[in-house]
């Protein structure tokens, strides 16, 4: 079995963590507090929130004089451990909110090789136009890690972080700071920027595709940056972004020669294969399939897959797929009566039930 993100915390990182403190730590003590009686009830985002805030028990109360401290231990810690070493922004959040320009600075040093991106939020929202400020100058850096933060640290949903309820309202601001990195040479921030399109589109899909329209077609890296931002309007199928990227409505389209697995052993898999036809070539094709999926209470639940996409210069394409029931840590199977459903260019074009056993 994989270990858990939150097993990366273990006595090997702490035995470290403290060797480098050793000049303010006692390593018995400090790891007597870590690993205390809740310890093993505690998630991620909790153990993180936890050490950093036995780190402020050890370090001097002057936060200027323990900031320094962390970064001398940070440049010292493996390069590797980009996950557990968030730590160091952690105790930033905690215990550096009123130090606007110090917690900056360290937040800018430490996301060179663990990123900021969820510490800089309580900054966001608490110092809304300074911290724009601060992100704008990020996103002009030379350093591309800094420049992902300045996309990455404003995304109005970012997963795992606090949400930002003034960017879900009017995301204004953090559009500045896409338009400077649309065209960042680095993929790993054009990356970046694409998820925070896609966070904006769930709240203003409006405004993500007014945005998409007047960006759309100057470069193959920028428009492939669009279409992975517009990932959640193209599931839902919305029109006006299919049309933009050239899916436009097959006509008089059919579905042929569809086979099904009717009944899915639990742990195995569904099975399923089709042909699309049409009367004319069928040209540039997005296929997908949902599957509306039993949960507990026999309450439903639909997600969208992509199967493939491109173009077909032919009258026919025959299509063949699996989706697996063996259950993962993000998704338990209920048995019941499932619904799989063929979507080819947004077009839900033929449904059928399955059950899973």
């Amino acid at each position: 079995m994989a270990e858990l993100f939150k097993d990366l915390y273990n006595k090997t990182y702490i035995e470290l963590l403290c060797k480098e403190l050793s000049l303010y730590v006692n390593e018995k003590e400090f790891t007597c507090k870590v690993f205390n009686e809740s310890w093993s009830q505690l998630e991620l985002k909790s153990r993180m929130r936890h050490i950093s805030t036995i780190l402020g028990e050890f370090l001097p109360k002057e936060y200027e004089k323990a900031i320094d401290i962390l970064k001398s231990v940070f440049s010292k810690m493996p390069s590797s451990m980009g996950l557990e070493n968030m730590i160091f922004q952690d105790f930033v959040e905690v215990h550096g909110l009123e130090y606007f320009e110090k917690s900056m600075e360290a937040l800018e040093y430490f996301t060179k090789s663990s990123s900021s991106e969820f510490a800089v939020r309580r900054f966001i929202i608490k110092y809304p136009q300074k911290s724009m400020e601060q992100m704008q100058l990020w996103a002009t850096s030379n350093d591309l890690h800094v420049r992902r933060l300045a996309s990455e640290g404003c995304r109005p949903r970012l997963p795992w972080a606090v949400a930002i309820p003034q960017f879900k309202k009017n995301p204004q601001k953090v559009l500045e700071i896409l338009d400077t990195l649309k065209d960042d040479e680095s993929e790993y921030v054009r990356k970046s920027v694409a998820n925070n399109l896609n966070d904006i589109s769930k709240d203003n899909p409006e405004l993500v595709k007014e945005i998409t329209k007047e960006w759309l077609g100057q470069n193959e890296k920028r428009d492939k940056l669009l279409k992975h931002g517009c990932r959640t309007l193209l599931k839902k199928s919305d029109s006006k972004v299919l049309e933009l990227f050239g899916f436009s409505r097959v006509k008089n389209i059919t579905i042929d020669n569809f086979k099904i697995t009717e009944n899915v052993e639990k742990d195995r898999s569904l099975e399923f294969s089709f042909c699309i036809c049409a009367q004319e070539n069928l040209g540039k094709l997005r296929i997908e399939y949902a599957i509306t999926f039993v949960r507990q209470n026999n309450k439903l639940s639909k997600k969208v897959f992509k199967i493939s996409e491109g173009n077909c210069n032919s009258k026919r394409k025959q299509v063949s797929k699996k989706y697996s029931f063996r259950p993962i840590s993000t998704r338990k199977y209920y048995r019941g009566k499932h619904k799989l459903e063929i979507i080819v260019n947004g077009e839900y074009i033929l449904e059928e039930e399955f059950f899973y056993m």
